[in-house]
């Protein structure tokens, strides 16, 4: 049995780093959310508050839960603040080297029992964990957007995790009200390397001519009960997520279904990214959004 952890830190304050905060303080664990970047920290403890406000007047929380909440939670741009934390869970940029970094100013910093979590779903936990003093104490902790409505949590061991650690996650993980999934460490876990193909497949269909964006959408939401289609969920994602996920799944695996369509490429480069830029697959500047006219009316991307 593993030690239960009381405290949580969150390195990035981006969308996951937030919800990843709004869920642990909420469900009574002291939490440091650290910004990884300089600037302002003010927004973010506005954006939480918000957030847990919403939740009050929709009757999902009591006014003094919230404030509690609040109490519990610190949002700072100092990495040292994280030193004390039982598990610190990095959320930051989905590039190697730079959570190789990130990690490498946390091993200074962090006491031998604290353990690091990763929140990504497509780079390798091993390739982090080998690079710091406690592969044994290292592991993945991948929330699903929004963290604080989804309600999985993908534990991914490496063969160096010591299994207290696991469990120590895990108990934590059912405790802030998520469902956890253990998994082994491998490029997109479970969800991903399922996922990441179907909407591929989407883009693949539609450069074929099978049928339109809009078409290809609504046949998956009221054929398969699908929530969204492949494109609308795409675009939720990020395109520019959805194409690194691709990548670095090919770049594992080199299997054709995994490389990015050049559909899917042309939005990336072009900063088309879905939802968080208003263009994507779809064009979020007009409501109810309607399909991104530069794509082209024919049901081809030629």
């Amino acid at each position: 049995m593993g030690n239960k952890i009381e405290s949580v830190g969150v390195l990035g304050a981006g969308q996951m780093g937030l919800g990843i905060a709004q869920v642990t303080a909420q469900a009574g664990v002291k939490t440091v959310l650290v910004k990884a970047t300089p600037g302002d920290t003010g927004k973010l403890r506005e954006k939480i508050d918000g957030a847990y406000g919403r939740d009050v007047e929709k009757g999902r929380m009591k006014a003094e839960d919230k404030d509690a909440a609040m109490g519990r939670l610190s949002v700072t741009t100092s990495f040292d603040e994280l030193g004390a934390c039982d598990l610190v869970i990095e959320s930051i940029v989905e590039d190697l080297g730079t959570k190789i970094e990130a990690f490498g100013r946390l091993e200074s910093l962090c006491g031998p029992k604290t353990i690091f979590g990763s929140n990504t779903s497509t780079l390798g936990i091993t390739q982090m964990a080998v690079r710091t003093k406690r592969p044994d104490r290292f592991l993945g902790v991948h929330f699903f957007n929004p963290a604080p409505a989804m309600k999985l949590v993908e534990i991914a061991a490496t063969l160096l995790t010591d299994p207290a650690v696991v469990e120590s996650v895990r108990e934590l993980v059912g405790r802030i009200g998520k469902t956890p999934v253990l998994v082994r460490d491998s490029t997109g876990f479970v969800v991903n390397r399922l996922l990441v193909p179907y909407m591929l497949d989407a883009m693949q269909e539609w450069s074929r001519g099978t049928a339109s964006i809009s078409d290809i959408d609504a046949a998956m939401c009221n054929g398969a009960n699908h929530p969204m289609g492949p494109f609308a969920l795409a675009d939720f994602i990020g395109l520019d997520v959805v194409y690194e996920m691709a990548s670095n799944l090919y770049e594992e695996y080199r299997e054709p279904r995994f490389a990015p369509p050049p559909v899917l490429r042309r939005l990336f480069l072009a900063g088309q990214l879905g939802r968080k830029s208003k263009r994507g697959f779809y064009d979020y500047s007009t409501k109810p959004p309607a399909v991104n006219a530069a794509l082209g009316s024919a049901l081809t991307s030629s």
